[in-house]
């Protein structure tokens, strides 16, 4: 625990994090599709829901990215809608570091309260999203978002699937790294 501890402090200090939704041009697919990429918290979260998938097996390995990927457009439709959250960029750095804490413990947790967890961590990057693109008016640069969203899911999936010492090593480092810098994100 101590390793996992200093290798989370040595990343915090290489961080560069900006505000979660800065406002960045979400005009085309393109855009959408490298959006996800370019943020910290949607990183992040994006891998962490494919790497807790892995961890949890069976089932969970398609359920909760699929759970996140329908959600997420819900709360972008919401969002495009006019539905608009208070607080909602603080939630959403607060999911980064739940989802740490739930990659770091592996706390027993029934499949529906997985599911719900990996939804309102959707709705919140959904409606994020959608608030963004009331001003783009950009349906194409969603769908791009969710490919993008639905491709780190995988990646996340298979880091941590590979059978090894070095996919407890990367669990471990990762969920130290989404505590500090979901931390961090509501610290600024």
């Amino acid at each position: 625990m101590k390793k996992q501890i200093t290798i989370a402090a040595l990343f915090s200090l290489f961080s560069c994090i900006a505000s979660a939704h800065p406002g960045h041009g979400l005009d085309s697919a393109y855009a959408g599709f490298i959006h996800p990429f370019t943020g910290w918290d949607h990183l992040l979260v994006m891998l962490a829901i494919g790497v807790w998938a892995a961890k949890l097996g069976g089932k969970a390995r398609w359920q909760l990215p699929l759970t996140f990927i329908v959600t997420m457009a819900v709360g972008a439709l919401l969002g495009l809608s006019g539905l608009n959250l208070a607080g909602v960029e603080t939630a959403i750095a607060a999911s980064v570091m739940a989802m740490g804490v739930l990659l770091m413990m592996s706390l027993p947790i029934n499949k529906v309260m997985q599911l719900s967890l990996t939804a309102v961590f959707a709705l919140l990057h959904g409606l994020a999203h959608g608030v963004e693109l009331q001003s783009q008016s950009s349906l194409a640069a969603l769908g791009g978002m969710l490919a993008a969203t639905a491709i780190l899911h995988s990646l996340g999936l298979l880091m941590a699937s590979q059978h090894a010492k070095i996919t407890y090593w990367f669990n471990s480092l990762f969920a130290c790294l989404l505590l500090f810098v979901g931390s961090y994100l509501l610290l600024s």
